[in-house]
């Protein structure tokens, strides 16, 4: 073990949302926190966050440095930390996901739902939205017109937006067609409303929108909208080797 995994009491409960460490001090004082069973008098006290079992309250305390959360977003939320007029993301967590402030790893349209990864680790983060990492998402659609076999050649080329970017090639899969049409999109960047802007360079308009995967990572389909749920280690090994 590494002096990393030896730490404040104190510190390593605020850390997780326990309290501030005034609360934390108060917590002590009153008989609540025990570390290995004994009854703790000093906060400040150092215990490590590998081996010792911490309780408050009798109910034990899981110490993480990261939290890694799975949310199905729903439409009318914004994918941010704040926003002076609409809801956003990070306010439906639970306190005890919020007190590790995460973010949002890139971003959905207000209007569009499905699967947003949150988390606190900037480094994961960062590789998941380098644009050098070709980082596949996958998008189910209804799109307002008839998407035809021209429509999936032309973005297997790759389409021209209305800004002149050319983009990569995408994987147009239709799943239904006719004056509406249903379709999956998987594309490899992450462009501002790019499935949308791909979809109108080819005269049509998406009216719904759900991203359904993100590199390795599938979304839950028993999450509810507005529903969120922590990563499994398997899940967050599969990202880590993305």
């Amino acid at each position: 073990m590494s002096e990393k995994d030896r730490q404040r009491l104190d510190k390593i409960l605020a850390h997780i949302g326990i309290g501030t460490r005034k609360e934390i001090k108060k917590l002590v004082k009153d008989k609540r926190v025990t570390v290995n069973h004994q009854l703790v008098k000093d906060p400040g006290m150092h215990v490590w966050t590998s081996r010792d079992r911490i309780e408050v309250d009798g109910k034990a305390v899981r110490y993480r440095e990261y939290i890694y959360l799975m949310m199905n977003k729903p439409k009318g939320v914004i994918s941010s930390t704040e926003d002076d007029y609409d809801e956003v993301v990070v306010e439906l967590l639970a306190q005890e996901h919020y007190a590790f402030a995460p973010f949002p790893v890139g971003r959905l349209d207000k209007d569009t739902e499905g699967l947003l990864l949150l988390t606190n680790d900037g480094k994961l983060a960062h590789q998941l939205l380098s644009p050098k990492k070709h980082v596949p998402k996958t998008y189910c659609a209804t799109v307002l017109g008839e998407v035809t076999e021209a429509d999936a050649e032309a973005f297997r080329r790759g389409v021209v937006l209305d800004d002149g970017y050319q983009t990569l090639p995408g994987e147009l899969t239709i799943l239904r067609t006719g004056s509406e049409s249903e379709i999956e999109l998987t594309i490899y960047e992450g462009k501002f409303h790019q499935v949308k802007r791909m979809f109108e360079a080819v005269g049509k308009k998406v009216t719904y929108l759900k991203r359904i995967s993100m590199g390795p990572l599938h979304l839950d389909e028993s999450l509810e909208p507005g529903e969120y749920r922590e990563l499994t280690d398997e899940e967050i090994d599969l990202l880590k080797r993305q």
